[in-house]
């Protein structure tokens, strides 16, 4: 029994590894010499599959620790694999749909294809500061109530909403800001500093049923829900804002 907290965690890191294969094919076409009449053989673009699977370790994460306190299975050892797991699925997986990105701007540039790594490595600033954070996380003590920098998982699902609202958005200017490489390269550096950062964020926990206690995630929760009827998939940065906003709105809650 005490293992099956530790089985959720593992799948969290499963799903963050399905997440980087389908990050990776990228679609592409691959044919032989013509010569030889072979025909085109091609791999569909399935970014967006990515997307799913890390909203699923997401939710696998929320899951484990629901369990291990089911179970009373808590542990430093589980603790310490929820990090491993979170590095991958919300650190490594979206750092890989940011260099995707990176590749899919810089080739809509003259000899775009040509682009030299440097330009794409900072997309894995991302996942170094994700690791980061989590190390600082399990080593405070003074983050029960609320979190100092925005949380790994946070940062990671924000990132995995864009493949899905580049491939099912009928707005020009999001393709068009999607495609532009200054664009990622601020998502990394602004993300990257909100998780490091020791900006005070609310934990969405309910401690309580009073009212007062829960108020701004209360005010959080209608907000998201007003954002996914109207806003569909654009609903994920939209509350990710909020959540900032709400958060520094009471503060005094997070401490």
């Amino acid at each position: 029994m005490k293992q099956i907290p530790n089985l959720f965690t593992l799948l969290n890191l499963v799903f963050g590894c399905i997440a980087i294969v389908f990050t990776l094919q990228n679609g592409i076409g691959i044919a032989n010499d013509d010569s030889t009449g072979a025909q085109w053989v091609i791999m569909p673009e399935a970014m967006w599959m990515a997307s799913l699977f890390i909203a699923l370790a997401g939710v696998v994460d929320f899951l484990d620790g629901f369990v291990a306190r089911l179970f009373k299975a808590t542990s430093e050892m589980g603790k310490q694999l929820d990090s491993l797991a979170d590095v991958v699925s919300f650190g490594v997986a979206p750092s890989l749909i940011i260099y995707q990105f990176l590749r899919i701007s810089y080739a809509q540039k003259e000899n775009g294809l040509d682009v030299p790594m440097l330009a794409l490595v900072p997309a894995f600033i991302f996942a170094a500061a994700a690791a980061y954070r989590l190390a600082k996380f399990n080593i405070a003590t003074d983050q029960q109530y609320g979190f100092k920098g925005v949380p790994t998982p946070a940062a990671g699902i924000l990132v995995a909403s864009f493949p899905l609202l580049y491939w099912n958005t009928d707005m020009e200017s999001i393709t068009t800001l999607f495609q532009n490489n200054w664009f990622w390269y601020a998502v990394v550096a602004v993300l990257s500093f909100l998780m490091v950062s020791n900006l005070p964020l609310l934990a969405l926990k309910f401690n309580s049923l009073a009212l007062k206690d829960n108020l701004p995630k209360l005010v959080l929760v209608a907000v998201a829900v007003v954002a996914v009827l109207l806003l569909k998939w654009l609903a994920v940065p939209v509350i990710f804002i909020a959540y900032i906003a709400v958060s520094l709105a009471f503060k005094n809650k997070t401490k």
